[in-house]
């Protein structure tokens, strides 16, 4: 009778369950994105797919939520026959931890069954904590696997982490969050009776932001929102999705004219010196959904273009930047966008990087492939060392100030002037270099 009722309960559980929960992959081809880890070439596939002799290892998943870590750590349980438990990273204490392992070295010893251990944001387990999986892990009394949104080389302990594969997830691209609204949506089986319109579509994957679960949760409020509606009715445009889910869907097309529009007024702002103004623009497009990629590249290249070297920190902060949006992803790189933008905005202004690769494009056009004098060509042979390749070179640091004082640029168009130094920021210091080594050299030919 208890069977009974418990059989009865799990199936109502199930049906009551959120609508991402209910939709969770349940094989290696459900799954949506991480080709990388599941495709047919995919570092988990054979695990996956449960071929002869492919060992489970232990892993720390990383990447942003709803990407999949946890179903990934299911299905490779499933799949590899191994007992599945889990330990909270907030909840759990070592006492925990070692009741986790008494039960995982009995089962190992009455039936060989392994078992695979996942604890999700292992990151904020604290030293204890994971010092007391070490020698488990390490002995193959347990399989570890962890999750986490954070960098696993600042937040997860050295010793540990020297034990396990880090496999990165990444966030879902537009098609794959296109494809799971139509698995929802398709025959009615998950969400009853709902169609998105063309609009309604986009925000909805916008607010995802590459997120599974945050779109079927948001898909699953609109069907709720939506159910009292006579059928014909029971649109999800954008004005419902706000509703559903209480935010203001801001309208933007990525491929469309306000794409580039804010995208100008981005970089006009940076090059006007208006830090509002490029904070604004800029958040306005990651608001609307585009990819903090596009926008942190956008202010990378005016690093060069626009500031140069009149402030070469402006190119080696565009390049922590990069690299920070990169690992961490929406929400908080917004901060980082915004410290970029506001520097950018502030910095001395030169384009002089510029004019100079417009100068360089304009010579080479007009005069074309130029000989290297022969002093400055490459010799690494005898013959060429004897047809005169590399005489009379002068290495430079064999001579006072580092500097030896002639003109290297081919004989044809010596003295084109080509980089222009303005006298903004540091730039300044390098024209007055420039003035001065020019000078040696003319003195030097006289």
């Amino acid at each position: 009778m208890a069977d009974m009722f418990g059989k009865r309960a799990k199936e109502l559980a199930a049906k009551q369950a959120p609508l991402a929960e209910r939709m969770r992959p349940r094989a290696p081809g459900d799954f949506l994105g991480q080709g990388e880890l599941v495709g047919a070439d995919g570092a988990l596939r054979a695990v996956l797919d449960g071929v002869e002799g492919a060992k489970v290892r232990n892993m720390i998943l990383w990447g942003p939520p709803g990407t999949g870590k946890t179903t990934l750590a299911r299905l490779v349980a499933e799949r590899s026959g191994m007992e599945f438990e889990t330990l909270s990273a907030t909840s759990s204490g070592v006492k925990d931890v070692r009741e986790l392992l008494d039960r995982a070295r009995l089962r190992l010893g009455a039936d060989g069954r392994p078992t695979l251990v996942f604890i999700d944001e292992i990151h904020r387990f604290n030293k204890a904590q994971q010092d007391s999986l070490l020698h488990a892990a390490e002995d193959g009394l347990i399989t570890l696997i962890g999750a986490t949104t954070e960098n696993p080389s600042f937040e997860v302990n050295a010793a540990l982490l020297s034990r396990c594969r880090v496999h990165v997830l990444k966030p879902l691209d537009e098609a794959s969050l296109n494809t799971l609204i139509d698995r929802a949506l398709k025959g009615g089986v998950q969400v009853k009776n709902i169609k998105p319109d063309e609009e309604g579509r986009a925000a909805l994957v916008r607010y995802a932001g590459g997120d599974a679960r945050r779109l079927l949760s948001a898909l699953e409020a609109c069907s709720d929102l939506l159910a009292g509606e006579p059928e014909k009715q029971r649109v999800l445009t954008r004005e419902v999705l706000e509703r559903a889910v209480g935010e203001r869907m801001l309208r933007y097309d990525r491929a469309g004219d306000e794409h580039y529009d804010l995208a100008s007024a981005m970089i006009k702002s940076v090059r006007g010196s208006d830090p509002h103004a490029a904070i604004y623009y800029a958040m306005r497009m990651l608001a609307g959904g585009e990819d903090p990629k596009f926008v942190v590249r956008r202010l990378a290249i005016l690093a060069s273009e626009d500031i140069g070297n009149a402030d070469p920190g402006a190119l080696n902060l565009a390049a922590s930047a990069i690299h920070v949006v990169n690992f961490i992803g929406l929400p908080e790189c917004e901060y980082t966008i915004c410290q970029l933008a506001a520097y950018m905005a502030l910095a001395p202004k030169s384009n002089a990087a510029a004019r100079a690769r417009m100068s360089a494009k304009e010579v080479i056009r007009d005069t074309g492939e130029l000989p290297v004098p022969m002093n400055i060509r490459n010799a690494p042979t005898k013959l060429m060392k004897e047809m005169g390749m590399g005489k009379d070179y002068h290495y430079a640091h064999d001579f006072e100030g580092g500097f030896y004082p002639e003109a290297l640029l081919p004989k044809q168009i010596e003295g084109k002037r080509i980089y222009e130094p303005t006298d903004f920021g540091f730039e300044a210091r390098l024209k007055k270099r420039l003035e001065e080594l020019e000078q040696m050299i003319r003195n030097a030919a006289r």
